[in-house]
């Protein structure tokens, strides 16, 4: 019996499990909603500072919704932007995950969420799952606005347009390194428990052969989904701040998906020491063969 693949077996499941929740992460409302790729903030839409963006080219459709929503200024900065998410019919968060989104409001209030405070989030709706998803912000923002309100009304930037683009391209390819990753751990997981019962060296070559493409996998897809969603956020904040729009990274979903490259890659390198000890072996013995 191969103890040592007792490490690499619990280092392949471990990683299995872990690719696939980074998959299907945020599938239903109740399952893994922080395993999220990034979190949209449009809780703030229009809010900058103490005061709303009012100026568009019609003399402020914002401003309009503010007198409609309230008449005291202190009850607007509070307040307000609840009301315009209301009226405008877009919720405060949209979660991007690998095969869908979801969105929902902030509780008690957006304006809570923008100051700091502690505040829950209530997810109300996921898109189905779809292996060719991506996230267009820009179209459904555009859904969500009344007829008589356009993107080009509320200012809206083409950088962010530039931004979902770059997410979905990198969405798709992710999604397809993970698929290729879940395979070949799961063929990990099943060599380390075939090498387990054997000291072959045909058993730990076929196991670090499996085990390095899956390590690859892994590698290529934590990488682009850690680059796509730094870039994203950067050109999201940087770009949507001037609306009131921000986002932050999936800080759960970065740690799910290195943390299962890094123990594929420990369960790569027992079984190289495998094959390098069994190596050995089988030189010794071929030896004290020849000599006899």
């Amino acid at each position: 019996m191969r103890w040592s693949s007792i490490l690499t077996l619990l280092c392949s499941a471990a990683a299995l499990i872990l690719s696939f929740l980074c998959l299907f992460a945020g599938s239903k409302r109740s399952f893994l909603q922080n395993g999220d790729l990034l979190t949209l903030n449009m809780s703030r839409l229009g809010y900058l500072g103490d005061t709303f963006n009012t100026t568009d080219g019609d003399g402020g459709f914002l401003d309009n919704l503010i007198n409609d929503a309230q008449e005291d200024v202190n009850d607007l900065i509070n307040d307000a932007t609840t009301e315009i998410a209301s009226q405008l019919n877009i919720s405060d968060f949209y979660s991007v995950h690998l095969m869908n989104y979801c969105e929902g409001m902030f509780e008690p209030n957006g304006t809570a969420a923008a100051n700091g405070s502690d505040v829950s989030k209530n997810t109300t709706y996921c898109s189905p799952r779809n292996s060719a998803f991506h996230f267009n912000v820009t179209e459904i923002v555009q859904s969500a606005l009344p007829d008589e309100i356009s993107l080009g009304d509320i200012q809206w930037p083409e950088e962010v347009t530039d931004a979902q683009n770059l997410i979905r391209t990198a969405s798709i390819a992710t999604e397809v390194l993970y698929i290729i990753g879940i395979v070949f751990t799961g063929l990990a997981l099943l060599g380390a428990i075939f090498g387990f019962f054997t000291e072959g060296r045909l058993s730990a070559c076929c196991n670090v052969i499996v085990d390095l493409i899956a390590l690859i996998a892994l590698i290529a897809a934590s990488a682009v989904a850690t680059v796509v969603i730094v870039k994203a956020v950067n050109a999201l904040n940087k770009y949507g701040n001037d609306i009131g729009v921000s986002a932050t990274k999936g800080d759960r979903f970065l740690g799910m998906t290195w943390a299962a490259t890094g123990l594929m890659l420990i369960a790569t390198i027992v079984s190289i020491a495998q094959l390098i000890k069994g190596k050995k072996n089988g030189g010794y013995i071929s030896e004290m063969r020849q000599k006899h």
